[in-house]
């Protein structure tokens, strides 16, 4: 007995080991690093390949700022520091300056700019009298033909949790897994008549994961071994702001393309067709887009014909009751996205050990009810009445139940289920007895098959 405790304890040695170095790799280390230089976002390269325009547009930037005044949540009670970083400004200078199709002009601090300029003129009449008059000038400041609006509009914090675990014997796994989500707005200002041109929104969701591992184990009566290993990943807020905010650049210069905001700025038009199209594919694609970066993508029809492999067990008044397998097809009429009518027939045994065997052809009809009709994974619940037909006589029951349904191609689905049988008679066994109606419990595996019209 002792042989088998040690070896359980150097497996859970050698299992937190393991983890603990799948930790090392992914560079979790108590050692200084150096700084380096900033990470870029897949938008950063989407922005620095974007075809050139004929001319840079002169834009100006006088505040991007966070709009949510929303400050990071605690579990722990207060937390004055802010949920989103407050120089959502110089980053979005920085994303206009990537995409090479602007030309930034300083306006956040044009208070510093002036005040410098003007020492610069006092020191030059002051030292500089006797020289040339015109060495006195400074060069004009450039002036905007566009100014750039907008800001950080929403910071939603726990939109989406989740997680699983287990635990066995005092040794336990889990993962957990929350998405925040940052919202902006960016919009186009015409300096000449203050027209607003164009208006973006982009949105990004802030990944947090934990995953943990732990052993808690009574080796001895007075001897207890316990142990933990864990990390936690967070996406950095500044990278996602970052990551939204090039993503709004090129939404509106792609935009402004399309509207012919631009002008004179512009090439070839046919130099910039492939970015529109793949604009409005992904614009055509997100239409369905929900929450949590779910798309509803399914195609269920107003027909489908289905068929499924069952196990069942019946609760009779007999012991010994035994599992059989089963056989159930039918079709399905969808007379609303939601809802559709089903008739189907199943022939299964029902049998009690070494007592009863009998065998039933049933043909049923239900209500079903989807939840999610227009996603591939859909829950789904039913409920209906039906008949026993056997040799012997008939029998009437009722029956509901549920499941899940995942479209795995265009037009088909798998699906799985459970149904409750409940008898209208206590006799499916040829016996009454007791109170209780006989009733028996079943479980699905199947495939759905749709055609005809979309609903």
């Amino acid at each position: 007995m002792r042989f088998f405790l040690t070896i359980r304890i150097i497996f859970c040695m050698l299992l937190l080991y393991a983890l603990q170095s799948c930790g090392t790799a992914m560079s979790f280390t108590s050692n200084k690093e150096v700084s380096t230089m900033g990470e870029i976002t897949t938008h950063t390269t989407e922005l620095r390949n974007l075809p050139l325009p004929k001319e840079k547009v002169v834009i100006g930037v006088y505040k991007f700022r966070d709009q949510t005044g929303q400050y990071k949540p605690s579990e722990n009670g207060a937390n004055w520091s802010t949920a989103v970083p407050q120089g959502t400004t110089t980053i979005l200078i920085k994303a206009l300056e990537d995409s090479r199709w602007f030309k930034p002009i300083e306006r956040e601090n044009i208070a510093n700019l002036l005040n410098e300029r003007q020492i610069i003129r006092s020191t030059r009449q002051e030292y500089l009298k006797d020289a040339d008059k015109n060495s006195q000038n400074l060069p004009p400041l450039l002036y905007a033909g566009m100014l750039l609006e907008g800001g950080v509009i929403s910071y939603d914090s726990n939109v989406m949790t989740g997680g699983i675990g287990a635990r066995y014997f005092g040794i336990g796994a889990s993962s957990q897994y929350r998405q925040d989500r940052i919202t902006i707005y960016l919009r186009a200002v015409s300096t000449l008549n203050g027209e607003i041109l164009k208006t973006v929104y982009v949105s990004k969701t802030i990944l947090s994961t934990s995953v943990n591992g732990s052993f808690f184990k009574y080796i001895d009566t007075e001897r207890l071994m316990e142990a933990e290993v864990g990390f936690t990943q967070n996406e950095p807020i500044q990278l996602a702001v970052t990551d939204a905010i090039e993503k709004a650049v090129k939404s509106l210069i792609i935009e402004g393309i399309k509207d012919n905001i631009w002008g004179k700025s512009l090439g070839n038009p046919a130099d910039y067709q492939k970015i529109v199209d793949d604009y409005d594919l992904e614009a055509q694609k997100n239409t369905n887009r929900q929450i949590g970066n779910i798309y509803a993508t399914a195609e269920r029809s107003k027909f489908s014909l289905f068929g499924q492999v069952e196990g069942n067990q019946v609760r009779n008044d007999y012991v010994n009751p035994v599992a059989q397998f089963g056989l159930k097809g039918g079709v399905k009429y969808f007379f609303d996205k939601n809802f559709n009518v089903e008739l189907s027939a199943s022939a299964y045994r029902l049998e009690n050990q070494g007592i009863l065997r009998r065998t039933f052809i049933s043909p049923e009809l239900n209500l079903e009810y989807f939840l999610l009709p227009k996603y591939k994974f859909s829950p789904f619940i039913y409920a209906g009445v039906g008949g026993m037909f056997s040799t012997e006589d008939v029998k009437y029951k009722s029956q509901f139940g549920g499941g899940f349904e995942y479209l795995a191609f265009k037009n088909l689905g798998v699906r799985i289920s459970s149904q409750y049988d409940i008898g209208f008679s206590d006799d499916w066994d040829l016996l009454k007895n007791g109170k209780r109606n006989d009733h028996a419990l079943r479980f699905g595996l199947g495939l759905n098959l749709y055609f005809g019209n979309k609903n």
